[in-house]
């Protein structure tokens, strides 16, 4: 991982990739990162007043970053295993705490040797994660931490000049730092994310951030134990390795209804949710829709590109179908290059109009995809999409899904390219 507590994983390289294989605009955005923590740290080794209470305070957070780390060590390599989500770590927490308490130069140290361990321990047996990722990862937090440390200094110092209530303005200048820490480090990841050509993966899910919020908590909260009541950061160990594992139940929860190729939901959770929205019209006397869609002529794109690029193209009518999609629209994908969406309590006009839509976007996409001559853009797709619509066009699921499909394949014999409606 490489974020604060989010990593730059988001936009995970295959294995082996190296520094020069990168773009030269993210080359140089790593190195300029690098460089500009390293002056930093030179600086703050040479200006910064370390006490002894500083260096056990160090030694303390050290010892406990490391011992969570061997202790979740199991769980953090399963949940590199089972995503390419991104994934948020722990390690922020300890990183945070070094940031409220330690001089400049101990909280970068800090930083250092917590992502050298994790590396050696973890990542580099794995061999997922590149030398050079894992210094710009360090980098970038030792940059967040120098950023959220400054603003922790400055309203410290603004509080003791003008007289006010510790009580009251400490909270708020933590509050402050935290959100400075993750403000930079998603801004840093987001720049990464672009220059690499990813910009799908620039935007932080709610759960993530909601993650990265509590792991930053947690780090204040050992800050104050340790400066005050050492022994009770003891008591911060036991929920972090809980909330550790809980993450990993939600990520396994999550595969098991996910499609890994596209993200979208698989076949069995697909049919789940629409027997329940069944069931719901079934009581309300409300109508829903069920689309089929399937790309046409999507052999040819597999034949003439390759699979590689046939597998960009799923993943771009998937990021697609989220987009045009409502919240409580369901999406799924039934294997190979067919789709089923489901639009619950919709008039047969709206399901209709969204078919017609969804057809429409299909033939705008241009998907940049790699193939054996380098990368080549992928146009001209389209799709033939059936549509069944509760009750009109059956009242169980089975006679919902085979009306969709008759439709589909009416669709493909009358030209492909179009939207048909069937009723039973």
């Amino acid at each position: 991982m490489s974020g604060s507590a989010r990593p730059f994983s988001r936009s995970l390289h295959p294995r082996g990739w190296t520094l020069w294989r990168q773009p030269r605009a993210l080359v140089r955005f790593f190195l300029t990162i690098e460089l500009a923590v390293a002056a930093l740290t030179v600086f703050f080794a040479f200006r910064d007043e370390v006490t002894t209470k500083h260096w056990w305070q160090f030694a303390v957070l050290c010892g406990f970053a490391l011992l969570q780390a061997e202790a979740s060590r199991k769980i953090e390599k399963a949940r590199r295993l089972i995503t390419n989500a991104p994934h948020v770590n722990m390690t922020s927490v300890w990183v945070f705490a070094g940031v409220l308490l330690l001089p400049y130069c101990l909280a970068g140290l800090l930083v250092i040797i917590v992502y050298g361990h994790l590396w050696l321990r973890i990542q580099r047996k794995m061999g997922t994660r590149p030398i050079h990722r894992v210094i710009f990862s360090a980098s970038m937090i030792m940059l967040c931490a120098y950023a959220a440390g400054g603003i922790y200094t400055a309203g410290r110092m603004l509080q003791q000049s003008h007289g006010w209530v510790s009580s009251t303005t400490t909270p708020v200048i933590i509050a402050v730092a935290t959100l400075v820490f993750l403000v930079i480090n998603n801004i840093l990841v987001a720049t990464a994310a672009s220059l690499h050509g990813r910009p799908s993966h620039v935007l932080v899910s709610w759960p993530d951030l909601a993650l990265e919020i509590a792991t930053l908590c947690l780090g204040s909260l050992t800050a104050l134990a340790l400066d005050n009541v050492p022994y009770l950061i003891v008591l911060i160990l036991p929920p972090l390795l809980v909330l550790h594992r809980a993450v990993l139940v939600k990520q396994l929860e999550e595969l098991a209804i996910t499609d890994q190729k596209t993200g979208l939901l698989n076949a069995t959770a697909w049919h789940e949710a629409a027997k329940n929205e069944l069931s719901r019209a079934e009581r309300q006397q409300s109508c829903f829709g069920v689309l089929m869609v399937d790309l046409d002529y999507f052999k040819r794109v597999n034949d003439t590109y390759g699979h590689l690029a046939g597998d960009e193209v799923l993943k771009a009518i998937a990021r697609m179908l989220k987009d045009e999609l409502r919240d409580y629209d369901s999406a799924g994908r039934f294997g190979g290059e067919e789709f089923a969406v489901l639009i619950p309590d919709s008039s047969p006009t709206d399901v209709v109009s969204t078919a017609e839509r969804l057809r429409k976007r299909v033939t705008e996409l241009e998907v940049l995809a790699p193939t054996e001559n380098g990368e080549a853009m992928i146009t001209n797709l389209s799709a033939s999409i059936g549509v069944a619509i509760y009750p009109s066009s059956g009242t169980s699921l089975e006679q919902l899904m085979l009306t969709a499909d008759s439709a589909v394949y009416t669709a493909k014999s009358n030209g492909r390219n179009q939207v048909v409606t069937l009723s039973t």
